[in-house]
């Protein structure tokens, strides 16, 4: 299983003696992570009940996901919070706090309750790493519509390894090569980078009604123009006047990485099981990746997404 093998290799500590406590101890926990993490996906699998106009922001880790989330939120709900208000709530909360995670929010609580999900105000918007299909029933047979975002697998992964080298336990470490060889035979918590694309990518051509995919590079390079393809795709275009008025500006400011990295919430706290707010921010750069990977590197992430996407119409 994929999830015990990534849990094994980043679990993996120094055999020199030294702290030998310290590290069985962290071992432990990122056990009991893993198991908690299983536990949720499946409850979320067995009792979640989508409605019709649900939204559900899907990714891999570190691919934008907390900056889709808050675009969307921000557009879908820009009618009761003013985007340039100064008491919106993406001042206030983080955006994983507003759009919460199914398989770590929602129904990650330790003593397995049954969250009562039917008060939450409509459109209910929600955020999933869980591969498409893994998603729970109701959202396959539903009308809720699913918006996907990806990031270049290079810098995917130089974020990813930055983000896991800070929210580990120091007793656990792992080099950039030791990761990047993880990373390439597909081990990852929620499977292989390339099966998690593809997944919703394909479904995404089969349902384009239902599901919006995106590039983070693109919409990083004309954000303007993708927030307008976003409204679009969940029913609430931006009007003329909205246009003309500022409306799209504002979100994207008020959403914008730097606007969000400086925000004391993001500076404390925990919106996410066990991650501090302040290591959801590092660089979100376009291009980080060539700061660390050797030749040898390049070329075989280049073969592995070669032969993973060879077979598809799907490019970086």
């Amino acid at each position: 299983m994929a999830e015990t093998s990534m849990t094994n290799k980043f679990t993996k500590t120094e055999s020199n003696g030294h702290g030998k406590k310290e590290k069985e101890e962290a071992l432990i926990s990122e056990e009991e992570k893993l198991s908690l993490k299983v536990q949720a996906t499946i409850s979320f699998q067995k009792h979640f009940q989508a409605k019709h106009n649900d939204i559900v922001i899907a990714s891999l880790p570190k691919s934008g996901t907390t900056w889709l989330k808050a675009l969307a939120f921000a557009t879908v709900k820009r009618h009761r919070f003013i985007p340039s208000s100064q008491n919106h709530p993406l001042l206030n909360s983080n955006s994983h706090t507003i759009v919460p995670y199914f398989e770590f929010n929602i129904y990650g609580g330790e003593d397995n309750v049954i969250p009562d999900l039917s008060t939450i105000p409509e459109p209910r918007i929600f955020g999933t790493h869980i591969p498409f299909p893994s998603l729970s029933h109701s959202i396959h047979n539903s009308n809720c519509k699913i918006m996907y975002i990806c990031r270049n697998p290079f810098d995917a992964f130089i974020s990813h390894w930055h983000f896991f080298k800070t929210i580990l336990p120091s007793s656990v470490t792992f080099s950039l090569e030791e990761a990047f060889e993880w990373y390439c035979e597909g081990t990852h918590f929620f499977g292989p980078f390339w099966s998690n694309i593809l997944g919703y990518w394909e479904a995404s051509k089969d349902t384009p009604n239902k599901i919006l995919f995106l590039k983070y590079e693109e919409l990083k390079a004309n954000t303007n123009f993708e927030l307008k393809k976003i409204a679009q795709f969940l029913d609430c275009p931006f009007s003329e006047e909205e246009e003309s008025g500022g409306v799209i500006d504002s979100i994207i400011e008020l959403c914008s990485f730097k606007k969000m990295k400086e925000l004391e919430i993001n500076k404390s706290g925990k919106a996410v099981q066990f991650v501090e707010n302040k290591h959801l921010f590092r660089k979100g750069e376009i291009g980080d990746w060539v700061n660390y990977f050797s030749p040898s590197m390049t070329e075989k992430l280049s073969k592995v997404i070669e032969e993973k996407f060879g077979g598809s119409d799907f490019s970086f």
